[in-house]
């Protein structure tokens, strides 16, 4: 139970109303249950709740909204995941009056523990990511109708890229019904619709991950570049809220199951229970460490003989989710990180997000000396293999400082 407080309200809200039920420290009904309109929220809050209430929510599609309005009104509010409260979500017999009656009584208990609520700029960066895969999804939906039109009719896909829009005069010139061709112009408007949407979303991901100085300490991890970097940064928010790399690693569901009580003892699987960006996030980087990276990949293979490639990539993949604790809580630069692989990765970075919107004009060599130096790695380094011909890197001031 929550000092200070004399009443514990929970809410049941829906798209278009809530249930609000007060109860008193007794968990005794002491308010409701009332039905109100959300678009009468703010109204209802100046004349129902005081500094002296607890509220607690559960997460759906408006509870940044409610968080954001009960907040300054009153002494706390707390959003709970329905899986955290069976006696809400499972019971036989379920009304959003029940519903609100539960999780009061739970909160006045002191029995709900509250997930984090992420400030704005976590938010809008998590919906910046949601928007890109959103798209990404739709565009191969569209791929997936127009490959499966031309495997019905028998037809050849051309031998350059079949979707770009030069090919619009071939797609145009096949032998279809008239059904047929308003589909598949459908489906290209769809993609390209789809493709202009993926190109914004990236464009303004570059221009978040030039203003993050986070970002370059995760690039410089295998497997990690520009949108990885970005989604593992959305999904954790401020590293200072895990204090062990373990407590993250069990928030993006990377940990094992455990049963351990009386005379059993049993781990299994990964739980799963946690954010599912982060998780696939750091699965797709265990895969390309494991293929480029001597340490991940001999590390693999030590892996892989006793539990499989699967389980193998990931604990990889859990083992570099301790290497971005690691290096976000610390600064610094990796253990295994070689020099060269990762100034590479740095001007890779530096190309990719554009050399026009790097800080203070850096130029690309620049900007990967800088990272370099912030990291205390490659100072003798002096030049970067970089396609047909090596690139020089300017000086390293730790050798200047030295002098």
């Amino acid at each position: 139970m929550e000092e200070g407080c004399t009443r514990f309200f929970g809410l049941d809200i829906h798209k278009e109303y809530f249930v609000a039920v007060g109860v008193n420290p007794q968990r005794e009904v002491v308010f409701g249950p009332q039905r109100v309109s959300n678009y009468q929220l703010d109204d209802w809050v100046s004349r129902v709740l005081t500094p002296q209430d607890s509220v607690v929510v559960e997460m759906t599609t408006n509870t940044y909204l409610f968080y954001d309005t009960l907040l300054p009104h009153v002494h706390s509010v707390i959003a709970v995941h329905s899986p955290s409260v069976s006696l809400v979500t499972r019971v036989a017999v379920k009304t959003d009056k029940k519903a609100a009656l539960a999780l009061a009584q739970l909160l006045a208990a002191g029995m709900l523990t509250g997930v984090w609520i992420p400030p704005h700029e976590v938010r809008d960066l998590r919906a910046l990511i949601a928007r890109r895969e959103k798209m990404v999804h739709l565009s191969s939906l569209a791929k997936n109708r127009l490959h499966s039109l031309l495997h019905r009719n028998h037809l050849v896909l051309p031998e350059k890229n079949p979707f770009s829009p030069e090919q619009s005069t071939w797609w145009e010139s096949l032998p279809l019904s008239a059904t047929e061709q308003f589909l598949m112009r459908s489906d290209l408007d769809t993609l390209a619709f789809a493709q202009k949407q993926v190109a914004q979303a990236e464009e303004q991901i570059k221009q978040e991950s030039v203003r993050d100085e986070r970002v370059p300490l995760l690039i410089q991890l295998p497997g990690v570049a520009m949108l990885t970097a970005i989604t593992i940064l959305a999904a954790i928010g401020d590293i200072t809220r895990f204090p062990t790399a373990k407590k993250l690693v069990g928030y993006a569901g990377l940990g094992t199951r455990v049963h351990d009580s009386g005379m059993t003892h049993n781990s299994g699987r990964i739980t799963k229970a946690g954010r599912t960006d982060l998780r696939r996030g750091m699965v797709n980087a265990a895969n390309h460490a494991i293929e480029h990276h001597p340490h991940w990949k001999k590390e693999f293979e030590r892996l892989e003989s006793h539990l499989g490639r699967s389980k193998a990539v990931v604990a990889i993949a859990r083992k570099l989710l301790v290497a971005v604790w690691h290096v976000l809580t610390e600064q610094v630069a990796d253990r295994f990180a070689d020099p060269q692989n990762v100034a590479s990765s740095f001007l890779h970075h530096a190309y990719q997000v554009g050399t026009r919107n790097l800080p203070n004009g850096q130029s690309a060599l620049a900007f990967t000396r800088e990272q370099l130096d912030r990291l205390e790695i490659g100072k003798d380094l002096q030049q970067i293999n970089w396609g047909s011909k090596p690139l020089h890197l300017p000086p390293s001031t730790l050798l200047i400082d030295k002098e």
